[in-house]
């Protein structure tokens, strides 16, 4: 199978990327895995609205019908949303696989950011960045790193997020995302958010303040520097959407006893982790990610134009 024919793209994406106007990548994954049915069709119906009045044009990349899908048409996002749809949850490694055995899969940070950039996308929006996992017991050292920190270290594309989940080692990611030398940028803000938290308490090493100052970073992290990485760009989730702190803690302390007394391991912890949010805060949690995801496509597209005129 050739290049064209295992990537394809849209042709209102094709479209704009010949003609220089915004795009803003998306990912599968937050609405096949990460929101329930009768909420993920929706979400994902509004995100492309919002990027398409921010002035970019949206492209929702999953792996379909044999197919890297960059860019979705309605009937396809349905497919995506779906409660019987049943697809595999794709990282990077395993896009090859799904190709050529022919799996449906919605595809993940490092894998949306690795075929955004095949595609030549620059800019993509997701909600939460994956990481380091916590260690169990606490104290203990973590090897358990998320693919999407790889996949930044040697992929150009800027991620708009609200950081990290929260459910995560972020001390310990920051750390791994400064070894890969990929810049994180805070945006109007010097503390890195914890995805359903404004504050982490750990310091961004840069702040800008509006989208072209991003995108002027993005330019200038390409063109004059020998790496090829990626730039996160951690966008906090608005004040009057931030998840109450005391309800936080006991979540995430009720949430890794329940993954304690599961042994649950590697991949599946975050899962376990963010559906006991779910179902513990009766709700809340998912209010709290639609929004910043919303916030985070938003501000993509905003620096997507921006890029376009650098």
């Amino acid at each position: 199978m050739s290049k064209t024919e295992r990537l394809v793209i849209a042709d209102e994406v094709a479209d704009a990327l010949a003609t220089g106007t915004a795009v803003v990548a998306l990912e599968s994954t937050i609405l096949a895995h990460g929101l329930p049915w009768d909420r993920n069709l929706a979400v994902g119906r509004e995100l492309e609205r919002i990027v398409r009045d921010a002035g970019a044009v949206p492209a929702t990349i999953a792996v379909l019908d044999g197919a890297a899908r960059i860019g979705l048409d309605d009937d396809a996002l349905q497919r995506v949303c779906a409660p019987d749809a049943d697809l595999r949850k794709l990282s990077r490694r395993d896009i090859g696989a799904a190709l050529a055995l022919g799996t449906d899969g919605a595809t993940t940070v490092a894998a949306t950011a690795a075929l955004a950039a095949e595609a030549g996308i620059a800019v993509f929006a997701t909600g939460g960045l994956g990481g380091v996992h916590l260690a169990a017991p606490e104290g203990a050292v973590s090897w358990d790193v998320s693919a999407d920190l790889g996949v930044l270290a040697q992929t150009p594309v800027l991620v708009v997020c609200s950081g990290v989940k929260s459910v995560l080692d972020i001390g310990a990611t920051l750390e791994v995302l400064e070894t890969a030398s990929v810049p994180v940028l805070g945006y109007g803000t010097d503390v890195f958010p914890a995805f359903y938290l404004r504050d982490s308490a750990y310091e961004v090493p840069w702040r800008v303040n509006t989208p072209s100052d991003a995108a002027a970073v993005a330019r200038s992290h390409w063109t004059c520097t020998p790496g090829k990485s990626g730039l996160v760009l951690a966008n906090p989730i608005a004040p009057e959407h931030e998840m109450d702190r005391a309800l936080h803690a006991m979540l995430l302390a009720g949430g890794m006893d329940l993954v304690r007394s599961r042994n649950v391991r590697g991949k599946d912890v975050t899962p376990v982790l963010l559906e006991h949010f779910h179902t513990a805060s009766e709700g809340a949690s998912l209010d709290a990610n639609e929004a910043l995801v919303r916030g985070n496509a938003e501000l993509a597209a905003q620096v997507a134009v921006e890029l376009t005129k650098l």
